[in-house]
């Protein structure tokens, strides 16, 4: 448990239920403050800060539905946990589309219970995150920094897909800000007061990846002792952001396909279908036509997914927007850490502006965000670069460079045109992965971590 314990506001009208579920998570090491009505619980809301609120369905006079809906509504940051003796799936999905983070169907153990505190506070954390991204995020722009005519492109792209309920490809190579445009289309759209949901769908194990996405009820299979709703429906009436589609198992293209076709998704263990209004906005670094031409991802879906598509210029081709950027940069991260930004020297610039960079606009992000930490000078020069950049500067030197700078510029532009793919850069190099890691490694000046 953190130092400072999270705060709940527990609301049941039934002393003994009460007594036990403060107690409960009171031995979990949260603090716990108890409400008997839904009245009381939003004067304990307007008196102080809650992390979470853990309610139950039926009382008298306002519900516990009431109380979801008056915390999303005036306390959007704060979790919400639904308790119900009448369990349903359609009380489940009711309740998830109306806030809550959490359904938990009566009787329950103190494991489930927590398990279920748990979850919410976690989604709750990502909520509040999204909501200072979102904050942050303001203007016609919507957070995409650079004015080059490339971006200029990509807004004018995000603009028109913001207007639309159509589906959108997002393609681009790693790093080059891919769900920063989906935020952008969502929050620029009818959608914007709505959820904004991400999902990695790569990084789903392939039996999870189901009810993950649609959800599952009590008992549907080993494990499930709770009924959950899944992403589809916790982004009913917002936007759903697929990252790494091409990373899909062909098993549930099919289910996808199914579930952007009919508008509607079917719980595991359920015997019907529910109704969702959700706008799927997906991105992939892969070439999905050349998926589909392997055989490895299906073209019905790819067609569904691809009605607007927009491409993210990698950075070594958005010219002196990296100037932008990295200001843009120096400017958010020395608020964070209380000082002023520092500048960056013309030699500084001229290395920024010469390097590849293979992990685009997020590799020039950490580099930023490392250099305000390590520096305390109100300049940073080229030498206070890692040595990779610090070559980018010394290869301006016309043609008295040395073989190895030579061979060098020659791997980083190989490797930034395999969108940064070691195995594909090895390949065009005629050389084994092995070799190229040694020989970036000796670029870098550092460890290969593959």
């Amino acid at each position: 448990m953190p130092a400072v314990p999270e705060r709940l506001l527990v609301v049941d009208d039934t002393p003994t239920a009460l007594e036990i579920l403060s107690r409960t998570l009171t031995a979990c090491g949260y603090a716990v403050t108890s409400s008997a009505s839904v009245a009381e619980a939003v004067r304990a809301l307007e008196a102080g800060p809650f992390d979470l609120v853990l309610t139950d369905y039926r009382m008298p006079g306002a519900s516990g539905m009431d109380l979801v809906r008056h915390v999303r509504e005036n306390l959007p940051g704060t979790g919400v946990v639904m308790v119900t003796g009448y369990g349903s799936i359609q009380g489940a999905v009711s309740a998830v589309k109306l806030g809550a983070d959490e359904y938990l169907a009566k009787p329950f153990t103190d494991d489930e219970l927590e398990a279920c505190v748990r979850r919410a506070l976690e989604a709750a954390a990502a909520r509040r995150a999204a909501g200072r991204l979102a904050s942050a995020v303001v203007g016609p722009s919507r957070g995409i920094v650079g004015g080059s005519a490339a971006m200029r492109a990509v807004r004018a792209l995000i603009e028109r897909a913001a207007r639309s309920t159509a589906t959108v490809l997002i393609t681009g190579e790693s790093g080059t800000g891919k769900e920063l445009a989906a935020r952008a289309i969502h929050y620029s759209g009818a959608r914007a007061a709505a959820a904004f949901v991400a999902v990695n769908v790569a990084a789903i194990p392939e039996p999870l990846a189901e009810s993950e996405l649609f959800g599952y009820v009590r008992g549907a299979f080993t494990g499930a002792l709770e009924t959950r709703a899944g992403f589809f429906q916790a982004a009913d009436g917002g936007t759903l952001f697929l990252d790494e589609v091409g990373g899909m198992p062909p098993g549930m293209q099919a289910k996808l396909l199914r579930a952007l076709q009919d508008r509607e998704v079917t719980m595991v263990g359920a015997r019907r279908a529910t109704r969702v209004d959700v706008r799927v906005i997906s991105a992939t670094n892969q070439d999905l036509a050349t998926l589909v031409g392997r055989g490895a991802f299906r073209e019905d879906l790819y067609y569904r997914l691809n009605v607007l598509a927009i491409e993210l210029p990698p950075l070594r081709d958005r010219g002196d927007d990296i100037f932008e950027l990295a200001g843009h940069f120096l400017r958010q991260y020395a608020r964070e850490h209380g000082r002023e930004p520092p500048r960056l020297t013309r030699r500084a610039l001229a290395a920024l502006r010469r390097h590849v960079w293979p992990g685009n606009v997020r590799e020039l992000a950490n580099l930023v965000q490392r250099l305000v930490v390590m520096t305390e000078e109100p300049e940073i020069d080229a030498a206070d670069l890692p040595s990779l950049l610090r070559f980018a500067a010394a290869s301006g030197r016309g043609a008295a460079r040395t073989l190895a700078e030579v061979e060098a510029e020659h791997v980083l532009a190989v490797l930034a045109g395999a969108g940064g793919n070691r195995t594909r850069a090895a390949e065009i190099l005629g050389i084994d992965r092995k070799t190229l890691g040694q020989k970036l490694r000796r670029i870098q000046g550092g460890p290969d971590h593959g």
